[in-house]
């Protein structure tokens, strides 16, 4: 069974088509990339345990689901992360945040490790890793890594981005195939810089207006 998940949604695939739009200003590319992430949130959290309660309406008492109190922690990559957060807690505004610095050597194309902060519960929490590009998968595995190392189980983590690509999917199912992929775009291919096609360009100049 795969453990990608594609959001196909009408409305998703309507907004990543403006948000590819190498003409839209930094307001709007990171307002949608709230909205998107809010949708990418919705189907994230759709295993989330329940419980029954009793509540009473205007109308009379009755037996109601609610989520079951399970803890959440979300950890962007930065800096590109950042930009999925807001819409993360739109939805989970208990959550958790965590931290994750990272920086891509342009040189050898690795990512290099300079920040890691995270509650300190975090291996009792359910993780979801947030970064709006998965290339190379190699930013998303050292994220993976230093939050086993913390003791975070590999099934309670969950990995949401934008836009990927066939080359980082396949990183990241033969080396942690427990762990679920949320996207909203399955792309092309990388470039000989590893950038991803068609994609939308460099997802953190375009949030933080620093092209």
């Amino acid at each position: 069974m795969s453990n990608l998940h594609i959001i196909d949604h009408p409305l998703v695939q309507h907004k990543m088509a403006m948000l590819r739009d190498k003409d839209l200003g930094t307001k709007d590319f990171r307002d949608l990339v709230n909205e998107i992430t809010m949708f990418l949130g919705y189907e994230v959290t759709r295993d989330l345990p329940q419980e029954e309660v009793e509540i009473e309406t205007p109308l009379m008492k009755t037996t109601q689901k609610v989520i079951a109190g399970k803890k959440l922690a979300i950890a962007p990559i930065l800096r590109a992360g950042l930009g999925m957060v807001d819409g993360m807690l739109m939805l989970m505004p208990a959550a958790k945040v965590g931290h994750i610095g990272m920086y891509r050597d342009h040189e050898s194309l690795e990512p290099q490790e300079y920040f890691f902060k995270m509650p300190n519960d975090i291996s009792e929490r359910q993780v979801i890793v947030v970064d709006p590009m998965l290339a190379t998968g190699g930013s998303a595995m050292m994220a993976f890594d230093s939050l086993v190392k913390r003791g975070v189980d590999p099934k309670q983590i969950k990995f949401v981005c934008l836009v990927s690509c066939p080359e980082g999917v396949k990183a990241l199912q033969e080396n942690y195939p427990d762990i679920e992929i949320y996207t909203a775009a399955l792309d092309e291919k990388l470039n000989e810089d590893a950038y991803i096609l068609p994609g939308l360009g460099d997802a953190g100049d375009r949030l933080f207006g620093t092209l």
